[in-house]
């Protein structure tokens, strides 16, 4: 912990001292670059001072979450600031040794910093803190309804228009406003779906988180083919340290009682069928599997008895699963729904055109609808969010999902 608090300092006081560079060029009143070092002192001191706080047993606060946001708010702009000034004294160094030992030069060796240098670094440097300040303010309850349309040759005949709603990665331990909340179940409501599905994480740790928002999520109204849902990482309480193993294991019975409690019925590696007239679909459900997370997801068990000619309809939360073992799967599961990813909640997106996120480094399927010889997974990017306090460029999703029969058009 401490070598981490040291590295972190470090790291820190380096793009300081770039920042505070590139404000030098350009401001030249000692009162003002006095109180920009006094400024960013304190926000260096209260950052290091809240990690160090940081406590395991309990995991993200409201705290944690405020401190990263302000470490991201001012410290991504910075580290902008720093790689340009880098960059310039890589230059400045080459062009310097030219100078020494090639030209014989006696001009300084480094030369002057450059001031349209420091003013591209700045202006380059307002366009992230803008951003990160819109995503805490604005972005992370800026909620979308993301509309699909898949088609399937094969699906029964009774399901050719039959909607379904997905939410996924609530986070509930994150929210702090009620009104929002409330909007965005408004929302949930009006798009009349037929069917109603939770892809996991109704918390960040603890059950509690979730008791301020139970009224609030009671009124996602009843559909008329019922309210499904899985488990995701973090409804596992994988992430803090337990004072027992009983402690974690109540924890976890009381998360997942906590779907019922808002009227879902939580799939543990099981299926059941959703009946329209004389047709049938698959609905499947595991627990959590992820390459890189919990593999507590069995989808031989889970689907066990549903025959390989049955249309099917996967739940799992962590798209790696689809990548890794769905895919291809012998058993055919014509749509995987999941979540989890957030889509970093950061990242540029054009629909229909442009979509990039960090998350695309990590995750081979990170946003919305992607096909392998016919079978498709869609992964919704979260209806709350953890860590980082906001959204940018990627907000907070409500799908819903068309099933057609027919073939797509390309």
């Amino acid at each position: 912990m401490i070598f981490r608090i040291l590295f972190l300092l470090v790291f820190l006081l380096i793009i300081e001292v770039y920042a505070f560079q590139a404000f030098k060029t350009l401001v030249k009143l000692k009162w003002i670059l006095v109180t920009y070092q006094v400024i960013s002192a304190v926000i260096l001191l209260f950052i290091l001072y809240s990690f160090t706080r940081f406590d395991s047993s309990v995991g993200q606060t409201k705290q944690t979450m405020f401190t990263m946001g302000l470490l991201l708010v001012v410290y991504v702009p910075k580290l902008i600031l720093t790689l340009l000034l880098l960059g310039e004294d890589i230059f400045r160094m080459g062009a310097g040794a030219v100078n020494y030992f090639i030209a014989s030069n006696d001009q300084d060796f480094l030369g002057s910093r450059r001031r349209f240098i420091s003013q591209i670094g700045l202006g380059l440097a307002a366009i992230p803190f803008a951003s990160l300040i819109y995503g805490i303010t604005v972005g992370r309850y800026n909620y979308k309804v993301i509309k699909q349309r898949i088609f399937f040759p094969d699906l029964p005949d009774a399901f050719d228009g039959f909607t379904i709603t997905q939410i996924s990665d609530v986070h509930s331990g994150s929210f702090d406003n009620a009104e929002k909340i409330n909007y965005a179940i408004d929302l949930v409501n009006e798009q009349n779906s037929d069917l109603i599905l939770f892809t996991g994480d109704i918390v960040n740790t603890h059950a509690k988180e979730m008791n301020p928002w139970i009224d609030a999520f009671n009124r996602i109204k009843k559909h008329q083919y019922g309210k499904y849902s899985v488990l995701g990482n973090h409804d596992y309480g994988e992430y803090v340290t337990w004072p027992t193993k009983e402690a974690k294991e109540e924890n976890f019975e009381a998360i997942k009682s906590l779907y019922g409690q808002i009227g879902f019925k939580l799939l543990l590696n099981e299926h059941t069928y959703i009946e329209k007239g004389n047709d049938k679909i698959a609905l499947i459900g595991v627990e959590n599997w992820g390459h890189n997370f919990k593999k507590a997801g069995d989808i031989e068990k889970a689907s066990q008895a549903v025959a390989q000619d049955d249309f099917k309809v996967l739940m799992s939360h962590d798209p790696s699963h689809w990548d890794y073992e769905i895919k291809n799967h012998h058993k055919n599961f014509h749509l995987t729904l999941a979540g989890h990813t957030h889509g970093m909640q950061f990242g540029i997106e054009i629909p229909g055109y442009f979509k990039w996120s960090l998350a695309q480094y990590v995750y081979a399927q990170w946003a919305g609808l992607y096909e392998n010889l016919g079978r498709y997974v869609y992964v919704n990017r979260g209806f709350g969010y953890h860590a980082y306090p906001g959204r940018v460029g990627i907000m907070p999703e409500i799908t819903v999902i068309e099933l057609k029969k027919g073939k797509n058009v390309a």
